[in-house]
């Protein structure tokens, strides 16, 4: 053990950590007991299943088995990532929601003007077509979905019967010119009971919950045509959740001033300021970087022909691409490889740190760190190509294990779930292994950990679990699939952003901080100060915030205050990592010889854009629940997910990749930092031209659209026909960020020539890569 770590090991007592501690054990606490709570109310108040639904003379139109066996037949052609359900999924397609329940009210309001005086809807006059749209909402709203039998008005039954036969037809054929693929996987009969799941979901949207006047999703969406418009909750906690947040952020700023941000006098614990020699694990980690940066490739790659869709659905320059992979296959590989390599790049950075950290590793490490890249890259490649197998329709009664589960970001199949839950299980038992690789060392933290002295290594190795962990609910339940796509979508947003907003941030706010202290830029003192603080924040805005995802999906209506209150708390912590890095980034300018300004770059960067991806454009905005009644499932969304996902925790995987190759090069190899800092550049340089000329000039006329038209003209062709030339300006971002990320593989693997000198010198044709002097590395 190095003497830095014995002397950081020697009890601190810090009053101000003390007190943070209990508050974040209380916040942690009492957030997941709530979330436990509203578990229970969201599984009792979600829309129920008539067992039947069927004509005033009882003629069955679809019943519960009919519906619950369509649910399975929508994950297995994975519609969600063609079109969006309740607004979530792709933007590509329309919203299966929005889309059916405006055709439903159409051709009633066609059937009941024929039927009252034998004329087309046109024809009536004024008053007439206002009685008939009356007549047509009231049968909408009046459907009681709590009977056992839901008796459904003979128009809106007719309406029914033609609506699910035109939904069979376009999933069993091709529609090139709205780049839809038909669904290889169905046959007629699982075709019929997927178009019955989804007349449900859509009825299930205007509905009215018995005894209220709101529907099952708090009339989302909005469709004057039915009536669904606002609901008074939606607007009154809009503006309360305003007014907490500015209050909160007087007190968040207050704490911070009046306790963290003192003259930093305490004791410096710079363990990592001195390059030791690489373990044999450490020496295993390159081919992790290597992985990072080819599927990052993969991703801008499958990206941008997913881009060329949106301005030309029949082709690819002329190449019809639709029948062999369709949009929804590639949406697929779009939004999993992120998970994968910011997962991998951070897995990578842990172990490599780890050792770093304590000063040594146990036998067999190398060994484990080896298993555990293999085993990954296999699940991870199995799961793609199961995922197309599934999609294709190659995989019969084994797709939900071994194909695609078409849930949107848990598309695994279960199989292949489990396998990528026992690799982060592996992961944290590896860390855990090389941060105490002593009997000794494991029996002081152990000692530590119980007595209330936790240190940040306890907290790097804490948000390891928490990361395993979380990923277990989105596979409830375990060996079947969930009948509600209300409860299935509640369970996925336990992936989707409480893994992110909770897990994530929780690892992120630890690793930083304790990178900050390990290179003396702050104190240990401090650097506990300020991620106990962050954690009490993310804790109590990430975990309960998760709301915000479950305002119009057939949550209960309770979601509303709890998501709007919460989830604004979000952007707290945020606000303070922008505030750190402008100090840590003076700290640096003033140090000529700290060492891994490249790396800082990255992770500076990082608190910037999840200030602005996280907070601006999402929890400080979009998060507001009549904002997000409108917004919900535009282009504004993208804009959110694509500068957030990326700008912060890819940008902070980069940067705690460049740190460990920093680490690498030690004093005994020239690092280079320009080819980083160009693709840091050009990363940043594509994000911007994103969201200038493509998310903003097409998400912001699709708003006025919903909001003047109703969403399902909002998310049409005849909308998106409209944005063409907005849809070809994602180009040149597109162009941009790509270099970036041709730059940083490159640099990768020029600064992994001490792991694999060999295969970089054969690689290279034995010459440095745009050679740079050693003595610019900073």
């Amino acid at each position: 053990m190095t003497m830095e770590a014995e002397r950081v090991d020697q009890p601190v007592e810090d009053p101000v950590s003390n007190v943070l501690k209990w508050i974040l054990l209380v916040v942690a606490v009492v957030s997941f007991a709530i979330l436990g709570w509203t578990t229970v109310l969201t599984y009792q108040a979600a829309p129920p299943f008539p067992d039947r639904f069927a004509t005033s003379s009882d003629i069955i139109l679809m019943s519960t088995a009919d519906i619950q066996a369509g649910k399975a037949g929508f994950q297995k052609a994975d519609l969600m990532d063609y079109g969006s359900l309740y607004g979530m999924g792709s933007y590509f397609g329309e919203d299966y929601t929005a889309a059916y329940l405006v055709r439903l009210a159409t051709l009633t309001q066609e059937i009941l003007a024929k039927t009252n005086g034998g004329k087309t809807l046109s024809e009536l006059t004024t008053e007439q077509r206002a009685s008939v749209k009356a007549t047509m909402q009231s049968e909408l709203q009046g459907i009681d979905l709590t009977k056992e039998v839901a008796v459904i008005p003979d128009a809106l039954a007719a309406a029914i019967i033609a609506v699910r036969s035109e939904i069979v037809q376009t999933l069993l054929h091709h529609d090139f010119a709205k780049g839809w693929t038909r669904a290889y996987s169905l046959d007629q009969q699982s075709a019929e009971q997927t178009a019955a799941f989804l007349i449900y979901s859509s009825l299930t949207t205007v509905a009215r919950r018995p005894g209220t006047d709101a529907s099952w999703t708090q009339n989302w969406p909005f469709e004057p045509l039915v009536g669904n418009t606002p609901t008074a909750s939606t607007f009154r906690w809009t503006w309360i959740s305003f007014c907490f947040t500015f209050f909160a952020f007087g007190a968040v700023l207050f704490i911070y001033q009046r306790y963290l941000n003192d003259p930093d006098k305490a004791p410096m614990d710079p363990v990592l300021a001195r390059f030791l020699p690489l373990t044999a694990s450490q020496r295993r980690i390159g081919k992790y970087f290597l992985v990072v940066a080819g599927i990052l490739l993969l991703q801008i790659l499958v990206g941008s022909i997913m881009a060329h869709y949106y301005t030309d659905r029949t082709s690819f320059y002329g190449i019809e691409i639709d029948r062999f992979l369709p949009f929804n296959f590639l949406r697929d590989v779009h939004i999993q490889s992120p998970i994968v390599w910011i997962g991998l790049s951070w897995i990578g950075a842990a172990l490599f740190l780890a050792p770093a950290i304590s000063g040594g590793e146990p036998k067999g490490q190398g060994f484990l760190v080896d298993v555990l890249f293999w085993v990954t890259l296999f699940i991870v490649v199995g799961a793609l190509v199961g995922n197309y197998l599934g999609i294709m329709g190659y995989i019969g009664a084994g797709w939900f294990w071994f194909g695609n589960q078409g849930l949107s970001y848990i598309q695994l199949g279960r199989a292949w779930q489990i396998g990528f839950f026992a690799g982060l299980v592996i992961w944290s038992i590896l860390v855990f292994r090389a941060l105490w690789p002593t009997r000794a060392m494991l029996f002081r933290a152990t000692g530590q950990f119980w007595s209330g002295r936790i240190r940040l290594e306890h907290l790097i190795w804490a948000s390891t679990v928490n990361i395993a962990l979380l990923y277990v609910f989105g596979m409830i339940p375990l060996t079947g699939i969930e009948k509600s796509f209300t409860i299935s979508d509640f369970w996925r947003w336990w992936v989707v952003h409480l893994w992110v907003e909770q897990s994530f941030e929780f690892f992120a706010a630890a690793i930083s901080a304790y990178l900050l202290m390990a290179v003396g830029l702050v104190s240990r003192q401090l650097a506990e100060r300020s991620v106990y603080f962050e954690l009490i924040l993310i804790f109590l805005g990430g975990v309960l915030g998760t709301g915000h995802h479950l305002y119009w999906a057939g949550e209960p209506g309770l979601w509303v205050p709890m998501g709007s209150m919460f989830s604004f708390i979000e952007v707290l912590p945020l606000v303070l990592l922008v505030i750190e890095a402008i100090q840590h980034h003076r700290l640096i300018k003033v140090d000529p010889q700290f060492k891994y300004g490249l790396a800082y770059t990255y992770i500076v960067g990082a608190a910037f854009w999840n200030f602005v991806g996280a907070g601006v454009f999402g929890g400080g905005t979009l998060n507001a629940p009549l904002v997000n009644y409108y917004e919900h499932g535009t282009f504004l969304t993208l804009n959110h997910a694509h500068t957030a996902l990326f700008g912060a925790f890819g940008l902070l995987g980069i940067g705690l990749i460049y740190f460990c190759l920093r680490y690498v090069a030690a004093d005994r190899h020239p690092f280079g930092e320009r080819l980083g800092r160009w693709a840091f550049w050009l990363y940043n340089g594509g994000l911007i031209l994103w969201i200038v000329f493509n998310f903003f000039p097409i998400g912001w006329p699709q708003l006025d659209a919903v909001y003047e038209h109703g969403l399902d003209y909002a998310r049409s062709s005849a909308f998106y026909d409209t944005t063409l030339f907005w849809q070809w300006m994602r180009f040149p971002g597109d162009v941009v960020f790509a270099l970036g990320a041709l730059l940083m593989a490159w640099d990768f693997i020029a600064k992994l020539r001490p792991l694999f000198p060999g295969f970089v010198e054969r690689l290279i044709s034995g010459s440095r890569v745009l050679p740079e002097p050693a003595g610019s590395a900073r």
